[in-house]
C-alpha cells in the first residue's frame, strides 16, 4: 500500500513535474518513482498538488477548493505521514486533526 507523505512547508506552485520530482528526490531523499503519493501545499490555504508514479508515468494533479480552506499541519521543514482517511478529509477542506483513529490492540497468541 502506498504511503501518503505531506511536505508541510509551502511550495512554489509554478513548478512543473520535473521541479516536484527534484524536490522529492533532494529535499525528501525519497524515490519519486516508488508509488507513494506526495502532497504539497501552496502559500494559499485553498490549494494542494499531488505527485504520484502510477506505474506507467508521473501524475501531477492540482486541487483548488472553491470555498473554505485546507487545514494544514504546522509549517516546518519536514514530512507528515497521512492515512488515506486523513488525506480525504484534508482534501475536502475538513479538519483532519480532530479525527482520532480508534486504538488497535495487538492480538494475544493463545498457543
Amino acid at each position: 500500500m502506498p504511503r501518503i507523505l505531506l511536505w508541510s512547508a509551502p511550495i512554489d506552485f509554478r513548478k512543473g513535474v520535473n521541479g516536484f520530482v527534484a524536490l522529492v528526490a533532494d529535499a525528501l531523499a525519497t524515490d519519486p518513482y516508488c508509488g507513494d503519493v506526495f502532497v504539497f501545499r501552496s502559500k494559499r490555504s485553498d490549494r494542494l498538488k499531488l505527485l504520484v508514479w502510477d506505474g506507467t508515468g508521473l501524475v501531477l494533479a492540482t486541487k483548488w477548493l472553491e470555498s473554505g480552506r485546507i487545514v494544514w499541519p504546522p509549517v516546518r521543514q519536514g514530512v507528515v505521514r497521512l492515512s488515506a482517511g486523513q488525506y480525504a478529509l484534508l482534501a475536502d477542506g475538513l479538519d483532519w486533526t480532530r479525527v482520532v483513529p480508534p486504538p488497535v490492540r495487538k492480538p494475544v497468541w493463545l498457543g
